[in-house]
């Protein structure tokens, strides 16, 4: 049986984040462009919180800092400059990127600012290099109508993209980061928590995708797009999930994130029935390096290899309970893992729920019980590092225990690839905002936004109507192109090529997502070369079944043209009497099945027809030669 959401309470606010398809960043005239090269410069940074005006220090900030990480940043100078690397102040606002944020908000019904202020908002992890985001409020209060329901808009902001994480050293000591990504602007779309259920999320999120393509003027790909979810349950906690890639993935993040609030409210409410109190919770750490000198565990032998130790902590009553699944895969000892990974920066960590395994024999497991003194309602948690490391890791556990008492702790999570989450740090605080003095405000003309007025994109529903009754696109083709990041390209070939309109539609949606579902890198095939490819196909000069190859041939080889890659592919297009030569040697050599099943075996010959021709003749005419020498 499933969840009832209305039942539980279940509340979701949701902000997506897209990156807006300009010229130039957002505080500088860099080029808005990721490089794949070896970086041409980088430096060497560490970040420290800054207190607010108020004399306080953002607890994410803190948590950052506390990790104690280096932060070495790479770049070129194509797609970056003395601004991203804070050596140099912001330029004004891009104007081009204000109107399009402006634009959204009058589509939306918002109530655009007077004056556009920008913000500083502390973000210390190492993703700017200034050690803040920069932000600004475009507009408030506007609305979506999402199947019949009405959901308020909170505001629309207008901020710069942090830079890309790139990796980091073994010990985590240093993080690498690109800063090819800061400053390309992003637009951010924020409504209120007034989403009851994980489908009502999914599909508003899907409707604000709508309107924000409809513009125009936005970036496609893997990471030009993300969605942040804030999820709450009544006696849960107000949970924010960052950076959900993939729009399908939306209901699924939120599915889990109930399972795993219910499930720590279950564990709660074991650990009182149990009589468990902070107080029986103690940060005493037991060096166990002794029992593990002969182990057969690779991680903890590698670790006293280099001279490192074990140490232990006993979780009193815990017994049982760090086995639990919270959601699919992820344990209560999971997320104490998470938490020993950031705060002690070890490769994992060990508990009695789940021992024996790992090379951990059973022998070690009762001489690790017994000298924790421990018994069969207890857990033990040990783990191997450094003094320091260790010490700090098992802090993280007991202080995760303690939180397990509470039920479930307010904190920040990042969205895996399978719908699961994970701990990243904890909630912001109010702390974390202050001014940009170095960015002049821009003030919003009545004037000026009444020119905007007269010129908004189609609304969805509109859009909708003319590609179903001007181009004669049925409705689910109709669908996928205003659901597709190729919908402004859609528009595009068809204003300027003959090809059919269902033709185009059906590339860009439907064989597109099956080349991406087979791996192909789609983004590395531009505009230019797909406009290319529908001229070549308009000229007779290729088929739409050639498609596939090409475009998989292109991913390959960047900056190749389509007319390179019909010749690199053998692709050249069959004279008609090469085409009659080929059905007649196919038809030669299926007699018997012709002479069996008559015209019933156009089908079959067909389909061995379009493999043979491989993209060098349409359907068509493969098609009309067929049936003429059948």
């Amino acid at each position: 049986m499933g969840i009832d959401y209305g039942k539980i309470g279940l509340k979701v606010g949701l902000e997506v984040h897209q990156q807006l398809d300009t010229a130039e960043k957002l505080f500088c005239g860099c080029r808005p462009a990721l490089f794949k090269e070896e970086p041409e410069i980088t430096f060497l940074r560490q970040l420290r919180p800054t207190q607010s005006e108020l004399g306080q220090i953002d607890p994410a900030a803190y948590f950052e800092f506390q990790k104690g990480v280096k932060i070495l940043y790479e770049a070129n100078q194509l797609t970056s400059c003395l601004v991203e690397m804070d050596e140099d102040p912001p330029h004004n606002l891009n104007v081009e990127a204000v109107e399009t944020a402006l634009t959204v908000a009058l589509m939306i019904n918002a109530r655009p600012s007077d004056e556009i202020h920008v913000m500083r908002k502390t973000v210390i992890d190492g993703s700017n290099t200034t050690g803040f985001q920069r932000t600004c409020v475009i507009a408030l209060n506007g609305e979506i109508e999402v199947e019949g329901k009405s959901v308020p808009i909170q505001h629309i902001a207008l901020e710069e993209d942090a830079a890309r994480k790139m990796g980091e050293e073994k010990d985590g000591r240093v993080i690498r980061y690109r800063i090819d990504r800061l400053g390309i602007p992003l637009i951010e779309v924020t409504t209120a928590p007034v989403l009851y259920s994980p489908e009502e999320a999914e599909k508003t999120a899907l409707a604000i995708g709508r309107i924000l393509r409809a513009t125009g003027k936005v970036r496609r790909g893997l990471g030009t797009i993300r969605q942040d979810l804030n999820v709450s349950v009544p006696n849960g906690a107000l949970i924010e999930i960052k950076g959900v890639q993939e729009l399908e993935l939306l209901s699924t993040v939120v599915e889990y994130e109930v399972q795993r609030q219910l499930n720590l409210i279950k564990v709660r409410e074991e650990l009182k029935r149990r009589g468990v109190s902070e107080d029986t919770l103690q940060n005493d750490f037991i060096d166990v390096t002794k029992i593990f000198e002969n182990t057969g565990c690779k991680m903890i032998r590698n670790a006293l290899e280099e001279k490192k130790l074990v140490l232990a902590v006993k979780l009193p009553r815990f017994g049982g309970l760090l086995k639990t699944e919270l959601m699919p895969g992820i344990r209560l000892g999971t997320e104490m893992a998470d938490r020993a990974r950031f705060w002690g920066r070890v490769v994992g960590l060990f508990h009695t729920d789940e021992m024996p395994a790992y090379g951990v024999s059973g022998e070690e497991v009762d001489e690790l019980i017994k000298l924790m003194k421990a018994d069969k309602q207890d857990a033990v948690v040990f783990v191997a590092g450094t003094m320091e490391n260790a010490t700090d890791a098992l802090w993280a556990v007991t202080e995760r225990a303690r939180e397990a008492l509470r039920g479930v702790p307010e904190e920040t999570r990042a969205a895996n690839p399978d719908g699961t989450t994970r701990y990243m740090r904890p909630r912001p605080g109010a702390a974390r905002m202050y001014p940009e003095t170095d960015v002049p405000p821009i003030q919003i003309a009545e004037e000026y936004l009444s020119r905007l007025r007269a010129r908004l994109p189609e609304l969805p529903g509109q859009r909708m109507e003319r590609l179903m009754k001007t181009l004669g696109l049925n409705q689910k083709l109709a669908k996928q192109v205003l659901d597709s990041e190729y919908a402004a390209l859609f528009e595009t070939v068809v204003g300027e090529t003959r090809v059919s309109p269902t033709v185009v539609a059906a590339v860009l949606t439907e064989t597109f997502k099956g080349l991406k579902r087979e791996g192909v890198e789609l983004e590395n095939v531009n505009d230019l070369q797909i406009r290319e490819l529908f001229r070549l196909i308009e000229a007779g000069q290729t088929v739409k079944e050639a498609v596939p190859d090409v475009v998989s041939w292109l991913a390959k080889h960047e900056g190749a043209s389509v007319k390179e890659a019909l010749e690199s592919l053998g692709l050249g297009m069959l004279s008609e009497a090469d085409l009659v030569k080929i059905i007649e040697e196919l038809i030669r050599e299926n007699r018997d099945l012709v002479r069996k099943s008559g015209q019933g075996v156009f089908g079959v010959l067909m389909g061995l027809a379009m493999k043979r021709v491989r993209g060098r003749a349409s359907a068509e005419s493969v098609a009309h030669v067929l049936k003429d020498k059948l």
